[in-house]
């Protein structure tokens, strides 16, 4: 299950009935691995079963590095029943395995600020959703920003009108610093270009779509046919942002990549 794109390979070997012999491999080679968190103890301790009753256990200083604001709680019991990536650290004996998240996220840090270039296409999760952004986890931990201008060509109100939480998305590096890894990624790159989009579509056709913005462009209403296609009616009273239309299309301009349409009453 190789969900995210930068890793090195071999990366993400998922764990099944891992034998103490492969795991002591796993270890010589430093190789991250994955599997499901099982449960998060009162001391905040990830538990991972690596099959033949062997039991993997990151403790709470090697989940990740401290995130400040964020408590020990939420950052254990947020893992349950979720894939995490681990290295193994210590073998404490033929039943336990002591493992670390936290080098991982190290490693990938590593990654993003010496390897990982601006245009770059990568695979992840989304993690959570604010008015302004949201925030995907692209590997070992690290998580990027999306901006919500940086999710839809056409204007949106809201990310959840294009992500939600868990959702597996591709998206492109945007920028990087170097210094911190931070990291901006951009949703709508991956919709498609304008092209592409209205290649869907000839005139003469009659469709639906979402009105996107009517109060600040009396001239006309524009209206959203894809994701990144949005085309234009004239403007009349009555109609609300959000609101699904039924729509002539009128005109396919590619040259100067405008499209002319008529709402159907």
């Amino acid at each position: 299950m190789n969900i995210f794109r930068f890793v090195p390979e071999g990366w993400n070997e998922e764990v099944e009935n891992l034998s103490l012999q492969k795991i002591q491999k796993y270890q010589e080679e430093n190789k991250t691995v994955q599997g499901i968190v099982q449960s998060c103890d009162e001391r905040y301790n990830l538990h991972i079963q690596l099959g033949n009753q062997i039991e993997g256990i990151i403790p709470r200083s090697e989940v990740e590095d401290i995130v400040e604001g964020l408590p020990d709680e939420k950052l254990c019991t947020g893992k349950v029943h979720k894939y995490v990536q681990f290295k193994i650290e210590n073998i404490e004996n033929d039943n336990t395995v002591l493992l670390s998240r936290k080098s991982v996220q190290q490693e990938a840090l590593q990654y993003i600020k010496n390897t990982m270039q601006v245009g770059e296409q990568v695979t992840g999760i989304v993690k959570n959703i604010r008015p302004y952004g949201a925030f995907i986890e692209i590997g070992g931990g690290i998580v990027g920003l999306a901006h919500i201008e940086d999710l839809s060509v056409a204007r949106i109100k809201t990310p959840y009108e294009r992500l939600k939480i868990g959702q597996k998305v591709k998206v492109v590096v945007k920028s990087i610093d170097r210094h911190t890894g931070k990291v901006n990624l951009s949703y709508k790159e991956t919709l498609g270009t304008w092209e592409e989009n209205a290649q869907k579509f000839s005139t003469g056709m009659k469709v639906k779509g979402i009105i996107r913005e009517t109060e600040k462009n009396k001239n006309g209403i524009f209206i959203e046919l894809a994701p990144n296609l949005v085309g234009m009616a004239e403007y009349s009273e009555g109609y609300e942002y959000g609101q699904k239309v039924n729509v002539y299309i009128k005109k396919i301009d590619k040259e100067k990549k405008k499209v002319k349409l008529l709402i159907e009453q």
